[in-house]
């Protein structure tokens, strides 16, 4: 599984997935958005959106931090 987080420095919901991940022990890579606009032009295109967090799980696109849909496509209990 590889999930992808498109995240700012600044973004408590960004903290707060990330947090979530450590806890899951979810192995994800992280950009930040806010200094790569490479990357952030990628989260766009992939999302339609300029807010983060953006999550990308097996190119299936959760934007924000949504636990209940996070939790299905981790596939968590």
């Amino acid at each position: 599984m590889q999930v992808t987080v498109y995240s700012t420095p600044t973004c408590p919901f960004c903290h707060q997935l990330k947090t979530f991940l450590d806890e899951q022990q979810i192995a994800y890579t992280n950009f930040d958005v806010s200094s790569d606009t490479h990357m952030a032009q990628e989260m766009i295109q992939k999302s339609g959106q300029m807010g983060v967090p953006v999550i990308d799980i097996d190119d299936e696109i959760v934007v924000g931090f949504d636990k209940d849909k996070l939790s299905e496509l981790l596939k968590l209990a």
